[in-house]
């Protein structure tokens, strides 16, 4: 009797054991096959130009110098009919995150440049065809064509800038991230801008301090469309 006990036990480990064995198999298999659409899926599908906000009717807490609706910038002349920042919807809801971290801080988020259409895009080729600077619009164009770049700065409070080293738009080596002949102050506003934006979902480009591109923005559809004045 003992022994048929015993071999009933042994039995049933086996069996335990191959239905284990067995299961597992077949969580493998289903994660494999998880995995294998998973990967077919894109990150991303295009968004509509539809999907624009105005930062200034969506969200509080920021400031605003849209150098681009005065005569404040390198082509020397007014280019936007309302001095509005448009932005891809997302886009905004990531700079809001990155505004209410700042404002912990003492710190908020300063637009000089948002979404701009291709044919100004154009006009700023024409005058400054350096594409360390400006995109080529007759090529891949820039993010801000597409409504995923912001060109921004931080400032207090009361609205004063941090010292940043150079003013926006400056074309030149002194604008580089990787440019270290500066004072102290300067590249420690610089790196704790950069390091805050890049938590969000940010990234920069070499050459300017003050751009920064959205993750995943180059899939976004280049438009031409002309903010509306209220």
């Amino acid at each position: 009797m003992i022994i048929v006990i015993c071999f009933s036990a042994l039995f049933a480990c086996d069996t335990q054991k191959a239905e284990h064995k067995e299961t597992e198999k077949q969580d493998s298999l289903v994660m494999a096959e998880s995995k294998q659409v998973m990967e077919e899926i894109p990150d991303r599908e295009p968004i509509a130009d539809t999907a624009f906000v105005v930062m200034k009717d969506y969200a509080n807490g920021f400031f605003y110098d849209m150098k681009y609706a005065t005569e404040d910038n390198f082509l020397k002349k007014t280019v936007y009919d309302c001095p509005d920042c448009m932005i891809r919807q997302e886009v905004a809801d990531a700079l809001i995150k990155v505004n209410d971290s700042l404002a912990t801080m003492g710190y908020h988020i300063k637009f000089f440049d948002c979404y701009r259409p291709l044919d100004v895009q154009k006009a700023m080729w024409k005058i400054y065809p350096d594409a360390r600077y400006v995109a080529n619009p007759n090529t891949t164009g820039s993010i801000h064509n597409r409504g995923g770049a912001v060109d921004i700065t931080l400032v207090d409070h009361e609205g004063k800038e941090l010292d940043m080293g150079t003013g926006f738009d400056h074309f030149g080596e002194e604008a580089h991230h990787a440019y270290k002949d500066l004072p102290e102050q300067v590249i420690i506003n610089r790196k704790l801008f950069k390091s805050m934006m890049e938590a969000f979902g940010f990234n920069a480009i070499r050459t300017e301090w003050w751009h920064y591109n959205y993750k995943g923005s180059s899939s976004y559809k280049i438009s031409n469309f002309k903010t509306e004045c209220d």
